[in-house]
């Protein structure tokens, strides 16, 4: 069966509350955000200890990490962000093993240099979709060394975002080190809002075999084309809801088609976890995973 679970970044609370809390609502797994009150990795240096304090309480809470969240910009236009971002990254993947998942996620980033999410021109050239190559290269290598998978998220405004994108960067990277985290949400933009059902099929009759885990979230027509955020206690990238046409608010509240979703992860990937995101409050959590429950339950998966 395919297994229900949550970011940890959408609990702004110490690592033993955040932990009590996901339980007690029941999900069977998380994607872990070293962002907790009373540890943040991205403020102070991850070490050996603390992976192992945070991996050890999620064990025993029964609560499998099934990726490790390191969200950046390493594609950032100003060199000296770039490098820090990218030695971020490594560092997670550095300690990923000690935090008991060989999964490292990031999305590719853009040449915005107001933010991480939203287009530039620049995103489109040549230029910059060889230099976010070369990043990737070099990522999947290390992670290889370290025994870890850099998974990529893509996403529409990034350097790396449609099928075609995500195709050639498998080609010029290979597969060693390297997988695709799936989100179907993340390709849509006007053209693809027109097709919801083939965009879906698209994807995974593409891309399907590169996937490693899942995300839950939704689209719908935006109101306002401009950058969209939540007013909650999250990191920058937990507050995103979408930029330009499309807003991506939690999964049961856009029109993107669960159960063809749900069908067509459920015969490629039958045990794969799926993460739900997106959501505004611990309420919302409650609601988004009833409803894919309920899409899980109804597919029989």
């Amino acid at each position: 069966m395919i297994s229900t679970g949550i970011f940890t970044g959408y609990y702004p609370y110490t690592l033993e509350e955040t932990i009590k809390r996901i339980k007690a609502q029941d999900f069977s797994c998380v994607q872990l955000d070293v962002s907790f009150k009373d540890f943040d990795s991205t403020k102070e240096p991850m070490t050996k200890e603390k992976a192992h304090w945070i991996r050890d309480a999620f064990r025993d809470a029964n609560l499998p990490i099934i990726a490790v969240s390191a969200y950046t910009n390493f594609i950032h236009p100003d060199p000296v962000k770039r490098q820090a971002n990218i030695d971020y990254l490594k560092m997670m993947i550095r300690y990923a093993r000690d935090l008991g998942c060989p999964y490292v996620a990031s999305e590719t980033g853009t040449y915005n240099e107001e933010s991480d999410w939203v287009w530039d021109d620049r995103n489109g050239t040549q230029k910059v979709f060889d230099e976010a190559i070369a990043v990737i290269k070099d990522i999947a290598a290390y992670a290889r060394d370290w025994g870890a998978t850099f998974c990529v998220e893509n996403y529409v405004n990034n350097t790396v975002g449609s099928v075609e994108k995500i195709q050639i960067m498998f080609d010029e990277v290979g597969h060693e080190g390297l997988g695709l985290l799936c989100d179907p949400t993340n390709y849509f933009d006007d053209a693809h809002f027109a097709d919801i059902d083939g965009t879906i099929n698209e994807i995974f009759d593409k891309l399907g075999p590169y996937f490693k885990f899942a995300h839950a979230k939704d689209i719908k027509k935006a109101v306002d084309t401009g950058e969209k955020h939540v007013d909650i206690d999250a990191d920058e990238s937990h507050t995103f809801r979408g930029a330009g046409s499309i807003e991506l608010p939690s999964a049961g509240l856009g029109c993107l088609n669960y159960d063809l979703y749900v069908k067509r992860l459920a015969e490629l990937h039958p045990n794969i976890p799926l993460i739900i995101e997106h959501v505004d409050s611990e309420d919302d959590i409650i609601r988004a995973k009833k409803f894919v429950d309920g899409v899980l339950k109804k597919a029989g998966v």
